[in-house]
């Protein structure tokens, strides 16, 4: 079930807030505890993928993204108008271009 490794993530987090020391034995416990399928190959890769990761850091950097990004939302937002604003003129004058041309060869065919 591809749910169940979110789960198992999501136990892993719930641990980690609690104070508790995200290893395989906890983690078969606290799956256990909330009556989660328990997958020791699953278990494992997670608790070795973690091994080497700060969740402090990854925590405090998932939090400040979101920030940063709705900060630079409304700076970015009056340069998508104005290039929006080129485009149409682009396609105005494309569309002149081509009244142009045509009305070139319909005098030419006597339309």
């Amino acid at each position: 079930m591809a749910q169940e490794g979110k789960a198992y993530i999501h136990l892993a987090l719930a641990i980690h807030y609690a104070g508790g020391k995200v290893d395989e034995e906890t983690m078969k416990k606290a799956a256990e505890a909330i009556g989660l399928e328990i997958d020791e190959a699953k278990i494992k890769m997670l608790v070795a993928s973690l091994e080497e990761v700060n969740l402090e850091e990854v925590l405090k950097q998932a939090v400040a993204a979101p920030a940063a990004a709705v900060a630079a939302a409304p700076a970015a937002a009056p340069a998508a108008e104005e290039k929006a604003e080129e485009e149409k003129k682009e396609e105005e004058e494309e569309k002149k271009e081509e009244e142009v041309d045509l009305s070139g060869l319909s005098g030419m065919f006597g339309f």
